[in-house]
């Protein structure tokens, strides 16, 4: 299940506060965007315990129990279910059906009356207890089954985005490692990524929490550089584990575009600072994108100023390495070019002769 109309981490606590109080509440989202996270916060919120059930890990006897024979005041013998101690409170409760959608269809049928009634048989949860589900769309490549129609109609669904402003507000909050919430800062797309086909990592706020608390564990960040490409190939997509690498270089060796511009350096060119390289070349491109008018007679001064210099770096770039220059004036995932077309013209014209120059 997919939607367009999507809410916060930061608009979710206040909606499941008003809506999960009275009706049950079913959040979707990709993994590791803190949907568990942000249920668990909401029950302690509201001063209750919260008890988790896992519905890949559930059988249908784990919710409602297992029959037992109880002797009657008439003497008679007969059988009843006995619930399970995680949901038989007498207590009111936070209920927790995480990864609801991947629970068997035995499992799903045995929650029907458990989602709107709060009642399993003859058990009934205690008042004031409250459930919520949560799980992951069967477009973000996780387990997830079908859920019956009859469930679905039983809960209000909303559904959940990552948004970098609320994560890093949280991270500074919670004390991550500094130079995580300072990356994601300057590059708040590389929070989260759409999980891939394949079976490798990739980017999520649950991840970038993972690479933190890593990093925290070696005092005075005192990480090599192989421990921090292990680690971020382990857990980030490759181009965010490359980027922040090299942004960690960037600021270790004070590596700077400014200068580049400025003609005070050049480009680095050793083999080592490739990643380097790349993550220049990617501040170069979004440099033009940002400063270049629109149009040639448009723009300060400075920015004209600066659309000259950058031909004399796209030269030099190319001579350290094409594929990165080529990376600078490539068009976008649309296939349309993000640079002015008068630029791009520009470039076409003035290239040659600049080598020629050089020469």
């Amino acid at each position: 299940m997919d939607s367009t109309i999507t809410v916060t981490p930061a608009g979710l606590p206040d909606l499941l506060l008003h809506v999960a109080t009275v009706r049950p509440v079913f959040v979707w989202g990709a993994p590791g965007i803190g949907k568990s996270a942000l249920v668990r916060r909401f029950a302690a919120d509201l001063g209750l315990p919260c008890q988790t059930l896992l519905g890949a890990q559930l059988a249908p006897e784990d919710l409602i129990g297992v029959p037992e024979l109880v002797a009657g005041p008439d003497g008679v013998t007969r059988s009843r279910f006995a619930p399970p101690v995680s949901i038989a409170r007498t207590e009111p409760f936070c209920l927790f059906l995480d990864e609801l959608n991947a629970s068997s269809p035995d499992v799903q049928k045995a929650m029907y009356s458990l989602v709107l009634d709060h009642r399993l048989g003859e058990l009934e949860l205690p008042p004031d207890s409250v459930v919520v589900g949560a799980g992951n769309r069967a477009t973000d490549s996780a387990l997830a089954r079908p859920m019956a129609s009859a469930l679905i109609n039983r809960m209000v669904h909303v559904h959940l985005k990552a948004d970098a402003a609320d994560w890093l507000v949280w991270a500074t909050r919670e004390g991550l490692h500094p130079l995580v919430i300072q990356y994601l800062t300057e590059r708040p797309g590389h929070l989260w990524s759409p999980a891939p086909k394949e079976q490798r990592p990739f980017s999520t706020p649950r991840s970038w929490h993972i690479l933190s608390d890593c990093l925290l564990s070696y005092p005075g960040d005192s990480w090599s550089d192989h421990t921090l490409e292990v680690l971020t190939s382990g857990l980030l997509t490759p181009q965010h584990g490359s980027a922040f690498r090299a942004w960690i270089k960037v600021v270790r060796h004070r590596y700077a575009l400014e200068p580049i511009i400025k003609g005070e350096a050049g480009w680095p060119g050793a083999p080592g600072d490739r990643d380097v390289l790349y993550f220049l070349a990617e501040n170069f491109r979004e440099r033009l994108v940002h400063d270049l008018p629109a149009s040639k007679e448009g723009g300060s001064a400075a920015a004209k100023q600066f659309a000259h210099r950058s031909k004399a770096m796209l030269v030099s770039l190319a001579e350290v390495s094409l594929e990165m220059a080529q990376l600078v004036v490539a068009s976008g995932a649309d296939g349309q070019s993000e640079l002015p077309a008068w630029y791009l013209t520009e470039i076409v014209r003035d290239l040659p002769r600049l080598v020629a120059a050089r020469d």
